[in-house]
């Protein structure tokens, strides 16, 4: 039917809408700034998780109303706030100012530069002890109160060991994928307060709201508290947990994750089919696990050979395990068995069970994301 209206005038319309969104979305941005500004000034948090949850619940519901998919109102909000946290970065509040000045041994690496910079928005003195200021090792100490090693997991013992002795009132901490011989070491080194941290998450975040920081306790919670508020001040979720059971869960979770992944990488290397020709014909979900094997082959070798050699003792039973489980279920194919296809995932399924209605929902958002960014020639 022939209302009058043609496609270039509705396209028009659709500009029209797009320009005012354009300029709300600014209008937006200048008010979160302002947030940012007084959330520094009175020391607040950056991520207020009661405010989000019910702003996202009231705007779920206008979109109802509205006859809008509340999904696409949320996602866009959740896109929006992101973008605040990463505008808010720039001045942060001091919730420990007692902590300056703070020494990242291992500073010129990419996770040292990373808390330096942080620890800098927030008003802290920060220095550097690498290699450069060997020589100074002494005067870049001097009056520390934190000092945190940064530094590959091999290298901690050697680096630690060659510190001179820390003032007593001083927070020794570190920053290694494992927990137990890193915390030890510290604790025969200082006397002092020790703490160990394993922020779960690389040098490429562009903020720290919702970012998760692993706290194993050592000795003197109370000397490093401010420490630890100063992270959640920066809106890092912390998880404290012992050191054996984070170093067991790391092995599933960081050593056996990146194994199966380094594998899987080295062998579709070594398949006749060129990256480009598998992305071509894959689906959203084969893009994202092609983009999370090739994410760990765009970070540093050094770095990931670390991590699989320094619990590999360790992991040895559970790669059995899972060599066995491999087997198993290459057994059941040779076979033709669907019987035992079929019992072996309902037993998976029930692992999955308390949280497979999460996840179906969050991987469909990850699913859609993927095809929109989709880039066709």
């Amino acid at each position: 039917m022939d209302n009058g209206i043609d496609l270039h005038t509705l396209r028009e319309g659709i500009d029209a809408c797009d320009t005012e969104l354009v300029a709300l979305l600014a209008k937006r941005r200048a008010l979160t700034e302002q947030v940012g500004i007084v959330k520094q000034q009175t020391g607040a948090s950056l991520h207020a998780p009661e405010r989000e949850a019910e702003l996202i619940s009231a705007r779920r519901q206008q979109a109802q109303e509205s006859g809008v998919n509340p999904d696409l109102i949320e996602d866009i909000l959740r896109r929006m706030m992101r973008e605040a946290y990463e505008n808010q970065q720039s001045k942060l509040a001091c919730a420990a100012p007692d902590l300056s000045p703070i020494v990242i041994v291992g500073g010129e690496g990419a996770m040292g530069q990373l808390f330096a910079k942080q620890f800098r928005r927030s008003g802290y003195e920060v220095r550097i002890l690498d290699r450069p200021q060997q020589d100074n090792i002494s005067e870049v100490l001097e009056g520390a109160k934190l000092v945190l090693i940064s530094v590959p997991i091999n290298a901690l013992e050697e680096v630690v060991a060659g510190l001179p002795a820390l003032a007593d009132d001083c927070v020794l901490a570190d920053i290694t994928s494992i927990k137990q011989a890193p915390l030890k070491c510290l604790m025969n080194k200082h006397n002092g307060p020790v703490v160990g941290l394993h922020p779960m998450f690389g040098p490429d975040i562009s903020h720290w709201v919702k970012q998760t920081v692993v706290v194993c306790d050592g000795r003197v919670p109370e000397a490093y508290a401010g420490f630890l508020k100063q992270l959640g001040v920066w809106g890092c979720q912390l998880v404290n947990i012992d050191a054996k059971k984070h170093d067991q869960a790391m092995q599933i979770i960081q050593v056996m994750r990146h194994l199966t992944t380094f594998v899987y990488g080295r062998f579709l290397a070594k398949q006749c089919h060129t990256l480009e020709e598998l992305r071509s014909c894959s689906s959203p979900i084969y893009q994202l696990e092609l983009m999370m094997v090739g994410r760990l082959f765009a970070q540093s070798p050094e770095l990931y050979s670390d991590i699989m050699l320094a619990q590999y003792n360790d992991v040895e039973g559970l790669l059995a395990s899972y060599q066995d489980t491999f087997s198993g279920t290459l057994d059941m194919l040779k076979k033709g068995d669907k019987a035992a296809l079929i019992d072996a995932f309902a037993d998976a399924k029930q692992y999955f069970s308390s949280c497979v209605t999460q996840f179906l929902s969050q991987s469909r958002g990850l699913l859609n994301k993927a095809n929109d960014s989709k880039v066709l020639d």
